[in-house]
């Protein structure tokens, strides 16, 4: 069963030669269980520059997948201290990104949680993007 969860994240991300990127988001999205593996899933927005975009973050052991779909489709996978290649489609042109993550910490359960990735994102032209990212999930007041 879905449950109504308040998803909260604040991302920092370092592009190459440009200065650091900080970005806050809070928004309504659903959590559910199935056997091993947690799935939140949300709406993009304008805010990220996704809209019309679906996310789901699937948290399985200490594995993550990060599956979008819509205006923006991808699906990234990060495990730490390994290298997973994906492919980026934006609706505006496609290319290949392998990610490597130094920090995958999960630490969810039916109530919310936390996760944080350290990764590096290196694109297929040459540029590399280097997030830390820290998500709170909380149970929404209707499902409390």
């Amino acid at each position: 069963m879905d449950r109504n969860v308040i998803v909260s994240m604040i991302g920092l991300q370092i592009n190459e030669g440009m200065e650091p990127d900080v970005m806050e988001l809070v928004t309504e999205g659903t959590y559910k269980k199935m056997g091993d593996s947690h799935y939140i899933s949300y709406q993009e927005s304008e805010t990220t520059g996704m809209d019309g975009t679906t996310t789901t973050i699937e948290a399985s052991g200490d594995i993550l997948t990060l599956v979008r779909f819509g205006a923006v489709n991808s699906q990234f996978i990060f495990e730490q201290g390994k290298k997973h290649q994906s492919h980026y489609d934006t609706g505006y042109g496609s290319f290949t990104v392998n990610i490597t993550a130094s920090n995958v910490e999960i630490d969810i359960g039916e109530h919310g949680g936390a996760i944080r990735l350290g990764y590096e994102m290196a694109i297929d032209d040459g540029r590399r993007v280097f997030s830390d990212v820290i998500m709170e999930i909380r149970e929404s007041a209707r499902d409390a």
